[in-house]
């Protein structure tokens, strides 16, 4: 069982929300659930788990396929996985310890499962042409029985995903559309091998193989478009500090984060990150708060100053006494904020989900219609069930559990060729309904630049030297100001967390970093030598592609807003430059994400565009949300796409991609209900063999295949 402090995220929210996360209980477990992989499920998770005693609330991570149970009161983590395999659903304790260890074994074994049953269907498909081709008698008998050895172990082992899925809603007395599948298959492999035995004519290996073939097609595009998705509130959480260092009656020691209590000392060394929200009792220092501002410029802290959880010590060592720790601090509260805004967003409903919720009652229905009606005019049981065989096999969802993933796979790959990464799997189902953007200003519209007018030839080939290696935005900026420049020999170099760069150059120690670090003011200096810090001046500009943009997507009718942790000036500034009438500063996170929520309760469909880590409530709270490579790792994980390039021009394609694979899912849907307006009486009627019923299936899946890879040319 894995033990979390009760409500561990709500930072820097209003105190009525504050008392609403509250209530979620008084402490937390959580538990892995491998088998989910719908709304239904999260739905039938949460509400088993709220009807027990104890329990306060549950929320269900669909993307990392896990839930966290609020308890009023200690139960057993053994009865919550009793009680949701009751319900239907495996369940797992998890142990914290191992998140993002996971490896993707299901994806695997669906890779193994489609080469099994492809295998096999080819091979069983070669013995039938000799059965089309007029084999009779002892030879066709032949045939059969080894069709019959390839394709019952096959069976068994290939379609076990949808056997045990249709098993665990059965057991609970549900359907699932993992129901109607399994019965299709069973009974084409057993008609098939009666009608072996007792010499018949028939017999329909290949159908039932061609059926799971398909199936698990679409059964892994669809996993592999959710695998891509990963936890936002897991990467904050990786933020935190495990051990610190606390002061107690003179001395230092080490301690553990959930060792500490309110009061206690603590001491955070230059390049650490400070572990708890309180107030600086000694020393004097730079902090870097750009996880809650999203700017990158530092603020001065000494005795008195207030400090919170996740802001980084820059410059000089500090002495801290807690005034919150463990759940209440100010990145607890993020974590739980951003986790609650991913669940709210896991509920989106898919097409394909609206679509199942009513397929799978009124394909056993048929089915069994079939059977009754034929065994009441014919009295033939054996004919009657063949029919109602070919019934289910022609109504199988092969083309509804392809319309979706067949789409969204192509429309991802022709977004990933334009520097888009799709990640999550209802993403363009979501983007294609947007109507409003909102761009963060920092990293996003705006990147640092610099000046090297201030600086002489020497002094350009020295910081050219010590920055055209570095990750640090600031330093990039540096480098590309030097563009054209030879860069100096320097040896020794080194980058110090929170400070800058340093090197020896001509026997000189060489320095490039924070103002604090160099003795000078506020900003960024060279140094070489003993000489006077040379300042750098940084300014904000356009990032590429931002003004195109913004106007492209104007004038496609969204709705364009900027909410910025930046001031109301250089917020204002950005604004003018780029037309956004509609604009907000000095926005924290929790800001953020009341501006989205405010925008969604009016009604529209946000889209947020944000790079910070003080992004990444807002990212997952929006309807649907972009992120670039460059943003920090929790934003690209809150978001649904990623941007590769460094230019914002590829996102102008994005939304009529989305648009466009919308109409192309749409389209699949109705390929499928006509197929089946067409397959449906026929096989009713008597006419089709459960053969007729597999090629024709075949050939819906094959058509929805073909029109989803029309997303690939011209729009």
């Amino acid at each position: 069982m894995t033990q979390a402090a009760a409500c561990p995220a709500c930072i820097g929210l209003p105190e009525a929300t504050l008392e609403k996360a509250a209530s979620n209980g008084n402490s937390e477990v959580m538990l892995a659930l491998p088998a989910i992989h719908c709304v239904a499920c999260i739905n039938g998770v949460e509400r088993a788990l709220r009807g027990m005693d104890g329990v306060a609330n549950a929320r269900v991570n669909l993307s990392m396929k896990r839930v966290v149970i609020g308890l009023n009161a200690p139960i057993p983590t053994e009865a919550l996985i009793d009680t949701l395999e009751l319900a239907g659903f495996e369940a797992r304790a998890l142990d914290a310890s191992l998140l993002g260890a996971e490896s993707d074994s299901y994806g695997a074994g669906l890779m193994t499962r489609i080469a099994v049953s492809g295998f096999a269907m080819m091979n069983v498909m070669l013995l039938s042409v000799a059965v089309w081709s007029g084999a009779v008698g002892a030879t066709q008998h032949l045939f059969h029985m080894i069709s019959a050895m390839i394709a019952l172990p096959a069976l068994v082992y290939a379609a076990q995903p949808f056997f045990h899925n249709a098993w665990s809603a059965l057991s609970v007395r549900r359907l699932n559309m993992d129901v109607p599948i399994s019965l299709a298959i069973i009974l084409a492999a057993g008609m098939s091998l009666f009608e072996t035995f007792v010499g018949g004519a028939q017999a329909y290996f290949d159908a039932a193989l061609s059926l799971t073939f398909f199936l698990l097609i679409g059964r892994y595009l669809d996993h592999r478009s959710r695998k891509a998705a990963a936890s936002a509130a897991a990467q904050l959480s990786a933020l935190e500090v495990p051990r610190v260092m606390r002061l107690r009656n003179g001395a230092r020691e080490m301690v553990d984060f959930a060792a500490l209590e309110i009061g206690d000392l603590i001491q955070v060394l230059p390049g650490g990150r400070i572990p708890v929200d309180g107030v600086v009792t000694d020393g004097s220092s730079q902090i870097d708060r750009s996880l809650l501002t999203g700017e990158s410029r530092v603020a001065d802290a000494h005795v008195d100053t207030v400090v919170t959880a996740g802001a980084v010590n820059m410059t000089g060592p500090l002495t801290i006494r807690a005034t919150t720790v463990g759940a209440d601090t100010t990145l607890r509260k993020m974590v739980t904020m951003v986790d609650q805004a991913e669940a709210v967003r896991n509920r989106y409903t898919a097409i394909a989900d609206r679509a199942a919720a009513i397929y799978a009652p009124v394909v056993h229905l048929l089915a069994l219609v079939a059977f009754m009606a034929w065994v009441a005019i014919s009295g033939d049981v054996r004919l009657s069930l063949n029919i109602a065989v070919a019934v289910l096999i022609i109504t199988c969802p092969c083309a509804l559990g392809l319309a979706v993933p067949a789409v969204s796979t192509t429309a991802a790959g022709r977004l990933f060729r334009a520097g888009l990464l799709v990640k999550d799997g209802t993403a363009l189902e979501r983007l294609a309904e947007v109507d409003t953007v909102v761009f963060d200003k920092t990293g996003t519209l705006t990147m640092p630049a610099a000046a090297r007018d201030a600086l002489d030839a020497q002094a350009q080939a020295v910081a050219l030297a010590l920055t055209k290696d570095s990750s640090h935005p600031i330093a990039q900026a540096i480098a590309a100001s030097l563009q054209g420049v030879s860069p100096a020999m320097v040896t020794a170099q080194e980058e110090l967390s929170g400070r800058g760069l340093r090197a020896t150059w001509n026997g000189q120690t060489v320095r490039l970093g924070s103002g604090a670090w160099l003795g000078a003011k506020a900003g960024t200096y060279l140094q070489i030598g003993e000489a006077a810090p040379q300042k750098i001046s940084l300014r904000s500009e356009l990032r590429e592609g931002a003004a195109g943009l913004v106007k492209a997507w104007q004038d496609a009718g969204l709705d364009v807003h900027l909410v910025s942790g930046d001031d109301a000036d250089e917020t204002a500034k950005i604004a003018g430059q780029l037309g956004i009438t509609q604009w907000q500063a000095d926005a924290k996170p929790d800001a953020k994400i009341a501006y989205i929520n405010g925008l969604s309760d009016a009604g529209a469909k946000v889209l947020m565009v944000g790079d910070g880590l003080n992004d990444t409530g807002a990212l997952a709270a929006a309807y649907a949300s972009v992120s670039p490579a460059t943003a920090a790792d929790a934003s690209r994980a809150a978001s649904d796409i990623v941007l590769l390039n460094d230019s914002l021009l590829p996102l102008i394609e994005l939304p009529r991609v989305a648009r466009a694979a919308k109409r192309r899912i749409i389209e699949n849907f109705a390929i499928s209900a006509g197929y089946n307006a067409i397959a449906i009486p026929v096989a009713l009627l008597g006419f089709a063999t459960p053969l007729l019923a597999a090629i024709a299936m075949s050939t819906s899946s094959i058509t929805v295949l073909l029109n989803a890879l029309r997303l690939r040319g011209r729009l």
